[in-house]
């Protein structure tokens, strides 16, 4: 079982992102503050866990969170600020929909202050305590979600499947039909040995 939270403060939440090494589509971060009460067993990083799993914690982290918020950080503006520079300003946006935050905990290693609260990055937090693995799940179901609705409009790449992660078939797709309106151009889209023309 994870730690619920890094610090003794009341309205701790705990933020992560999904989708930063993606080549179509946004960088997805949620943020969770779960109450001092919350216990759940299958919790935990949400690349540790099946989609069934995912599935199935949304609607409790919902319901049983304090606050949440979620937030995508599109393709375009990826392309115009960087990867990193976007993953953190989607947990901003998270972080700004909910209504009381006094301590942030992050996954990862980099943050930009986010008003004047105070923070802590964590390396894996996702797998350490609950509320980090709470918002991996938000941010990673949701994101899901987004790219099987745009798989509609460009089913030939499988984002149903691969989530526009940098898969063999989704680089061979890119490869045959050129990229989408939905890919991140400031990315590698083909392996080195793979000429596209544009």
């Amino acid at each position: 079982m994870l730690d619920l939270k890094f610090s003794n403060l009341e309205f701790e939440c705990g933020t992560d992102e999904a989708g930063r090494g993606c080549l179509a589509g946004p960088v997805t971060a949620a943020a969770v503050i779960l109450p001092i009460d919350f216990s759940n067993e299958i919790l935990n990083d949400s690349k540790q866990l099946s989609h069934k799993k995912r599935e199935l914690l949304k609607p409790i982290i919902e319901s049983e969170a304090v606050f949440y918020g979620v937030a995508h950080v599109f393709h375009k503006e990826i392309d115009k600020i960087n990867i990193l520079n976007a993953s953190i300003l989607a947990m901003h946006h998270a972080i700004s929909k909910l209504e009381k935050v006094d301590f942030i905990s992050v996954d990862g290693n980099r943050f930009k202050a986010f008003k004047s609260i105070p923070h802590q990055t964590i390396i894996k937090g996702d797998g350490k305590y609950q509320n980090i693995a709470a918002a991996s799940v938000l941010a990673k179901t949701y994101r899901d979600a987004y790219m099987e609705k745009i798989h509609e409009e460009f089913p030939m790449y499988n984002w149903k499947q691969n989530k526009g992660y940098p898969t063999k078939e989704h680089r061979e797709a890119i490869q045959t039909y050129g990229p989408s309106k939905y890919h991140r151009m400031s990315f590698r889209l083909l392996a080195k040995s793979d000429p596209i023309e544009l």
